[in-house]
């Protein structure tokens, strides 16, 4: 009976980390160092809204809250969207966790976005952000670049692309 529950367990986890690679990525925490810089690039000011497309352990909520910034940031694991809403609570006047697919929600009007998805999403995030009805518009892209458009600035493998 014992083995039986911890099989389902480990089962549902696996879908749980696994199943989020067909629709973005993976969970991979974003290092500080790139967080600091995609901050740094987006360049928002305090109030302005940011928001996070794959959103993991709320890393980079944190760091835009600690900056001033509102964020939201959407999550499609459930383990992560939970840890992530803990983990940004003393957060939680600026931050907001969505559980659900950033590809089928409606986004609320930001000044910024942070992504880390994988490469094969990149084209598609370009044509969501060519019908996002708010300008202008930041991305800073963590490690993958958008195939239609050229960045107005790359430094430590993060991509700043301006939408106008």
């Amino acid at each position: 009976m014992l083995l039986s529950i911890a099989l389902l367990l480990a089962c549902g986890l696996s879908i749980c980390f696994a199943a989020v690679a067909f629709f973005g990525a993976p969970f991979l925490p974003t290092l500080r160092p790139q967080v600091v810089r995609a901050l740094d690039l987006l360049d928002l000011q305090p109030g302005d809204v940011l928001l996070e497309l794959g959103c993991g352990d709320g890393r980079v909520l944190i760091a835009a809250a600690q900056r001033g910034l509102r964020g939201v940031g959407y999550e499609l694991n459930p383990i992560m969207a939970a840890i992530a809403w803990v983990r940004t609570w003393p957060y939680r006047g600026q931050v907001r966790i969505v559980w659900g697919d950033f590809w089928h929600c409606r986004w609320p009007e930001a000044a910024g976005i942070f992504s880390f998805i994988l490469p094969r999403y990149m084209s598609k995030l370009h044509k969501k952000v060519m019908q996002y009805p708010y300008r202008p518009l930041r991305i800073a892209s963590f490690a993958f670049s958008i195939p239609e458009k050229s960045p107005t600035r790359v430094e430590q493998g993060v991509y700043l692309y301006e939408y106008k």
